[in-house]
C-alpha cells in the first residue's frame, strides 16, 4: 500500500477529504518523527513501538568490488509489531 492509498483509505474510513486524511497523516508522521528526537521511542499501545537506536560506525564491503567502505556512526529506527498487529496478520 502506498502513501497515496493509504490517504485514500483514511478518506473514506472517516469520511474526510483526501486533502484532510493526508493532514491526518502527515501529523501523525510528524509526531513520531518528534518522539523520537525528544524521547527516544514512541509506543502505539497494541500497534507498535518505534525506537530509535544508535549504531555505531563500522566497516562494510562493496558486494561487486570486495573493497572495504566505511560506515559512518548514525540513528536507525527498530519498528517493533504490537499484540493487536501480530493477531491481526496471523
Amino acid at each position: 500500500m502506498s502513501k497515496t492509498d493509504l490517504v485514500a483509505y483514511i478518506a473514506e474510513e472517516t469520511g474526510f477529504t483526501k486533502a484532510d486524511a493526508a493532514r491526518a497523516l502527515e501529523a501523525m508522521i510528524s509526531g513520531v518523527t518528534k518522539g523520537l528526537k525528544k524521547e527516544g521511542k514512541v509506543t502505539l499501545t497494541g500497534f507498535c513501538i518505534f525506537e530509535a537506536k544508535k549504531k555505531a560506525a563500522s566497516t562494510g564491503r562493496n558486494p561487486r568490488t570486495g573493497e572495504p567502505v566505511k560506515i559512518p556512526a548514525r540513528v536507525a529506527v527498530k519498528v517493533k509489531a504490537g499484540s493487536k498487529l501480530k493477531d491481526a496478520l496471523n
